[in-house]
């Protein structure tokens, strides 16, 4: 059985730090593409943040490059988010998620191409 299980979220001041971790469980780690997804009360689902676990490679929003640093613990099977100067404009549900890695350079960045979801944890940033 799949799982994707989000922790680490919780409420913070502007400008604190959260790491958030993302533990899979049930299929073949290393080639699959993980990704932070968030949503915010009243806005669409946006990717955060992307790893592809077999090369390292990333890729970050530009709303939280220089702020955010994704990671993986590949014999831990486990995806980190730290999450550094937050901003009230970061609260949102945060989920992880996982997509087969395709051939090339690119990593897999479109929701529609995500297969598997965990169940999300908030982060609140408060003013």
């Amino acid at each position: 059985e799949v799982q994707l299980v989000e922790s680490g979220g919780g409420l913070v001041q502007t400008g604190g730090s959260l790491r958030l971790a993302c533990a899979a469980s049930g299929f073949t780690f290393g080639g699959y593409d993980i990704g932070w997804f968030r949503r915010a009360p009243g806005k669409e689902r946006e990717g955060v943040s992307y790893i592809r676990i077999r090369d390292g490679r990333t890729y970050y929003a530009d709303f939280v490059k220089g702020r955010f640093t994704i990671s993986s613990d590949n014999a831990q099977n486990m995806v980190n988010l730290q999450m550094n100067s937050l901003k009230p404009e970061d609260t949102a549900v945060y989920f992880c998620a996982a997509a087969q890695s395709v051939g090339g350079p690119d990593i897999v960045r479109s929701p529609y191409e995500y297969d598997y979801w965990g169940q999300g944890t908030q982060v609140t940033v408060s003013s």
